[in-house]
């Protein structure tokens, strides 16, 4: 720009009107000693004179004239007409280059401190900074929004921010390619000054600003926020951020701060606090895209928090946490998952918080919601390992509609005294809900082996599948804990086990495929259990489905378990019926109990249609079916082996469908046949029990009165389908009874 040397005394009546067509150019730039470059329009411009004394250079303009000491005049030069505003921090000093000095941009730096006050009423004015400074800073005043491109600039300021944007008008910030730039603030922040309406300015941050911060750009942006109750970037509006590589290496407060939101669809960003890393305060998160890294090791902090919407539809999120009380993700309203990548693991534990006249814990959880969380196409990897720790949080309700969850919780429950001073309980969970549990699409994998560990817990319903999608949901639920005493000691001992599924209403299923392997229940309703389709495999449990009501429609059951398989109970204890039901009118239901009763109710029984089959255990007194009330069959292919003992029980007369109970002294072996066929010699049953039995309840619709045949032993050769033969051919028996049926209820014994 230095085309023209200043012009002293000798030039004083030098007129622009020349000047402007000698050049042609649109601006006279005055290059001053301390680094600071002038631009003024030439249009604007008249003349330059100096004082009487030669001391002062005047620049007489249209609007105003400016007066400089001769002195603090390099030169002056003639250029190009520009929006850009350069500066360039040299250690102690500043170098600037302000081309709309005379436009309403006002740009003053005492030392490295730097300060840019513009009244100018154009939108995205651009300022350049670069340099290093360890003793300087940045303050921007700006009534319009404007351009903030970091160019590679380090700017450490000991007492405040590195950078204070004092507008409420949006700031774009621009990390310029290959480039990498540092902010740093200090650790006690000298007294604001005041604003306009006499209260100390906003200084919350390393990089702050009243207005929106919106990020882009390639390059690389490191913050080192060391400030006592400050954070590293902040906004009192929204933080957007498109692009750049963005590291908060320290921060004494939230990593990210945005009062009214934050919105993230791109760029690299890794955080390290001491309280939240990425906090959307009274407004959102929105994350569309980018890669996030949180690590954080601080009691109560959360990785992504905010107190509206916590909304992610794309991007890859880690987050680790090792604080006790630490929420991956937490939001005041719903958080919803609709797309992306998120990996979560806490390792704190939860707290006992003062209550009443107890306690009441606080968790350490990956995802915590206080309205609802709803999965809809994310891929979810959640591992929680502190005591009580918690994988998915509602305080009302869990929606999982497709994508992938996986949940692994390894910690420990623990007992404790509640807000009553009454002994209690709390355990780790993978997926919990105050209201309810929907799962109806997507793959889930809930592991759990903490003590008294639950797989998928809700205080009123859980439900599985929806018939009115295409997809369905497949679930796969596995506990491993022990048990908790909490009270008592022999059979009257008060435990908390390891659940695979706890309602303490409903539970539901409706289509789906759902595999459960437990520690203890496999399935627990306080209300009722209704299986109306799909697939459910319990593979092991203690107990299978325990509930006062439960409801088999449709779809396969398979339950096997070391006490009932299937349990209807209200809980009441004593062999008098306490009106539970157990209402089994399709499907296919196979029982496998290794050592209590396959059907089980401490009420009545009704079979109306489907193919029961039931492994009752080796050895009284339990036996295949036990019931309190009345055991009615109507309908569906029946069949109970187990034990022959007092407790073994035939159907009521009041059933509509014909039945026998073919009981015997010496057992026949686990895996010998059990064949009933008619006088002409047609298959009604051929049966394999798993174990040694001696008693068999048969049911059919084509039991018919007339005379039948039992015989033992033997080999078949149709399909066996969990021990009951379909097609091929007996042969090989031994004859053991011939009956006639010509009642409902026909008792066989040999």
């Amino acid at each position: 720009m230095r085309n023209n040397r200043l012009i002293k005394q000798s030039a004083l009546a030098l007129g622009f009107i020349g000047v402007t067509a000698l050049f042609a150019q649109e601006k006279m730039y005055i290059h001053k000693s301390n680094k600071e470059t002038l631009g003024a329009p030439l249009a604007k411009a008249d003349s330059i004179y100096f004082s009487a004394d030669g001391a002062n250079m005047l620049l007489a303009l249209t609007d105003s004239t400016a007066q400089f000491p001769v002195s603090a005049v390099d030169s002056v030069s003639f250029g190009e007409d520009s929006d850009i505003i350069y500066i360039t921090y040299l250690g102690n000093q500043v170098s600037i280059v302000n081309p709309l000095a005379f436009e309403g941009v006002q740009v003053q730096a005492i030392g490295a401190d730097v300060v840019i006050n513009s009244t100018m009423e154009k939108d995205l004015i651009n300022y350049h900074i670069s340099g290093t400074t360890e003793d300087g800073s940045l303050k921007i005043y700006s009534v319009k929004k404007f351009n903030l491109k970091l160019n590679g600039v380090a700017i450490t300021n000991p007492d405040g921010p590195a950078i204070n944007i004092q507008s409420g008008k949006n700031a774009y910030i621009e990390l310029v390619a290959g480039t990498n730039s540092v902010l740093n603030d200090g650790t006690t922040y000298a007294a604001a000054p005041l604003n306009a309406e006499g209260e100390e300015e906003d200084q919350d941050a390393a990089l702050f600003s009243e207005g929106d911060l919106k990020f882009s750009g390639s390059g690389n942006l490191t913050v080192n926020a060391i400030g006592t109750k400050k954070h590293a970037i902040a906004s009192d509006d929204e933080i957007e951020i498109l692009s750049g590589n963005i590291t908060i290496a320290k921060s004494q407060k939230d990593g990210i701060h945005g009062k009214s939101g934050v919105e993230i669809s791109g760029g690299q960003i890794s955080v390290i606090s001491n309280s939240d890393a990425i906090d959307g305060d009274e407004g959102y998160v929105n994350i569309s895209g980018g890669n996030i890294v949180i690590n954080n090791t601080v009691a109560k902090a959360h990785g992504i928090v905010c107190d509206s919407t916590l909304n992610i539809s794309g991007g890859e999120i880690n987050i680790t946490l090792a604080g006790d009380q630490a929420k991956a993700l937490k939001a005041a309203q719903d958080i919803n998952l609709s797309s992306g990548i998120i990996n979560i693991t806490t390792t704190g534990a939860a707290v006992l918080e003062a209550e009443g006249t107890g306690f009441n814990p606080s968790y350490s959880t990956g995802i915590k919601s206080d309205a609802n969380v709803n999965a809809s196409g994310a891929n979810i990897t959640i591992i929680t390992k502190g005591v009580g720790g918690k994988g998915i949080s509602a305080d009302k309700d869990i929606n999982i509609r497709s994508g992938i969850v996986s949940i692994t919780s390894s910690g420990n429950g623990a007992t404790y005294q509640d807000a009553t001073n009454t002994k209690d309980v709390y355990n780790s969970t993978c997926l919990t809900a105050d209201r309810n549990i929907n799962i109806i699409g997507g793959t889930c994998t809930f592991s759990n082996s903490g003590t008294a560990g639950k797989g998928i817990s809700a205080d009123t319903t859980i439900t599985i599948g929806d018939p009115n999608i295409d997809t369905f949901p497949i679930i796969n639920i596995t506990t491993t804990g022990t048990k908790i005493l909490i009270s008592g000691s022999g059979q009257n001992a008060s435990y908390a086990e390891a659940k695979a599924v706890k309602a303490d209403k409903d539970f539901n299923l409706i289509i789906g495929n759902v595999t459960i392997s437990s520690a203890d229940d496999g399935i627990k309703a306080e209300g009722t259990i209704n299986i109306e389709g799909g697939n459910l495999t319990i593979s092991k449990s203690i107990e299978g489905l325990e509930a006062p009501y439960i409801n088999i429609k449709d779809g396969n059951t398979s339950v096997a378990s070391s006490d009932d398989a299937i349990n209807g109970t209200k809980g009441n204890g004593g062999e008098g019926s306490d009106g539970s039901l157990v209402h089994i009118s399709g499907g296919t239901v196979v029982l496998d109990a290794s050592a209590g009763d396959g059907l089980d109710s401490n009420g009545d029984i009704t079979i109306d249609g489907g193919v029961v089959l039931v492994h009752g255990p080796k050895s009284q007194p339990e036996v295949g079916a036990d019931i309190n009330g009345t055991f009615k069959i109507n309908g569906g292919l029946v069949v109970v082996a187990g034990p022959n003992s007092m407790m073994t029980e035939s159907a009521a007369s009041s059933s509509t469908q014909n039945s026998m109970l073919a009981k015997w002294s010496q057992s026949l072996a686990a895996n010998s046949l059990f064949h009933i066929e008619d006088a002409s010699g047609k298959s009604l049953l051929t049966f394999q029990c798993r174990r040694a039995y001696t008693s068999l309840l048969f049911s059919s619709p084509e039991f018919v009165n007339g005379s039948y045949k039992i015989m033992t032993g033997g080999t078949c050769t149709g399909t066996n389908s969990n021990g009951l033969f379909t097609g091929g051919e007996y042969t090989g028996g031994t004859l053991k009874k011939s009956f006639t049926i010509s009642q409902k209820v026909t008792t066989v014994s040999f």
